[in-house]
């Protein structure tokens, strides 16, 4: 019996450095737009956001994947 594990999602976003990265310049400024159980949820939002700010190519949202973060060692699909 394998036991599901949560997948926690961050999204946020903020203006960066490079379009091309993910260095953002000011930390005090970062949109923290939700924490999601699921991936789906977190992509939705995600989108949403950056679809608002597509004509600034300064902003960045991105999805961080909470739960690799804090349990490393643990294959992807557990």
């Amino acid at each position: 019996m394998s036991e599901s594990r949560s997948k926690i999602h961050l999204v946020m976003g903020g203006r960066v450095k490079d379009p091309r990265g993910v260095d953002f310049e000011n930390l005090d400024e970062m949109d923290l737009v939700g924490v999601y159980g699921n991936y789906e949820d977190a992509e939705e939002a995600w989108r949403d956001k950056a679809q608002r700010t597509v004509d600034d190519a300064e902003m960045k949202y991105v999805v961080v994947h909470l739960h690799k973060l804090l349990e490393p060692e643990l294959p992807e699909n557990a």
